[in-house]
């Protein structure tokens, strides 16, 4: 097939660590032997006007067979509007939660759900999310994470000394990082460390035993992830969970949110679930998931459901159907 792929998250030279759940979905599509045109947008900066460099990238793509476009609004809605091939968009989180919540978006999104012949959820979470706020989307919404690449995120013996404990996302609100930084306040001993940068950094700096990373290339956290025990991500709602896939994969424990996604593949042997509003539970959390085995088997066989070849091939089949559908065929 001949996929146009649109996001409005790519890696790029000064963002490396942007959109790399795209990137490797893409990988995957051209080993499968699929030809890939990319319309992306690879750095955070230029404000809004960037989408208009979105938009003219894919209005100025070659014929695809199929267009494949990443979070509803803007890519998916840009896809939509662009014409032309069949219409896959995969819906991550955010674009979900902003319907109903900034203005507009309902509308927009709910055009790009009309023009999709299939609408991918990261999540059953998200896909109830999305279905309750655009009923219409119900039919045509199929569940498939962004995997994980189970030989590239490999099990590791953890270091010996006091224990480790990992976060991977931006220093913001809904990461709950400082929720999380006083509840590691509580432990004895061990450290944490901190990969990402937000607006919350100024409330975590100078606090003992954690360390600030700032934003690494996606290719440095197999190492971070083999220099910790337990990997913590009590977001206040999180659609998947990305990290933590990548983290059971190394055989690593985590602590995670009971809000969104992660219920469906944190078993009990493989992590701990919290309240991510409660320091006190998420405390124990810490405490019960450096308890468990390093590295965590258990942990590593769950993702086996979610490996990236597996998820490359359902998506591969869903966007094979959506070409089918092409009235210029």
């Amino acid at each position: 097939m001949r996929i146009l792929l649109v996001s409005q998250m790519y890696p790029g030279p000064d963002a490396p660590d942007l959109g790399t759940f795209v990137a490797q979905v893409e990988r995957e599509l051209v080993e499968r032997g699929h030809e890939i045109e990319r319309a992306v947008l690879d750095t955070r900066s230029g404000g809004k006007l960037r989408y208009l460099t979105l938009a003219r990238r894919a209005r100025a793509a070659s014929r695809p067979d199929v267009v494949y476009a990443h979070f509803l609004v803007p890519s998916g809605l840009i896809a939509a509007l662009a014409g032309g091939a069949p219409l896959v968009v995969t819906a991550h989180g955010r674009d979900v939660r902003n319907i109903g919540a900034i203005p507009g978006v309902a509308a927009a999104t709910r055009l790009v759900v009309r023009r999709a012949a299939t609408v991918i959820c990261v999540s059953d979470y998200l896909r109830r999310e999305l279905e309750t706020k655009l009923p219409e989307a119900r039919g045509k919404v199929a569940v498939v994470s962004s995997g994980v690449d189970r030989e590239r995120f490999t099990v590791t013996e953890p270091p010996a000394g006091p224990p480790g404990f990992l976060c991977v996302g931006a220093l913001d609100e809904r990461k709950n990082v400082v929720r999380l930084a006083d509840a590691f306040a509580r432990l004895e001993e061990g450290t944490l460390t901190f990969v990402g940068d937000g607006p919350l950094r100024p409330r975590l700096e100078g606090r003992e035993r954690v360390r600030l990373l700032g934003r690494v290339p996606h290719d440095e956290i197999p190492g971070l992830l083999s220099e910790s025990r337990v990997l913590a991500q009590p977001s206040l709602v999180e659609p998947l969970g990305q990290a933590l896939l990548e983290a059971m994969a190394c055989g690593r424990s985590v602590v995670a949110t009971r809000i969104g996604g992660p219920p469906e593949f944190v078993p009990p042997e493989a992590g701990v679930l919290v309240d991510p509003l409660d320091v006190d539970a998420l405390a124990r959390g810490l405490e019960q998931a450096v308890a468990l085995p390093c590295p965590n088997l258990a942990a590593r066989e769950a993702t086996a459901a979610h490996d990236v070849h597996r998820q490359a091939e359902r998506i591969e089949a869903i966007l094979s159907s959506a070409a089918a559908l092409d009235p210029r065929s």
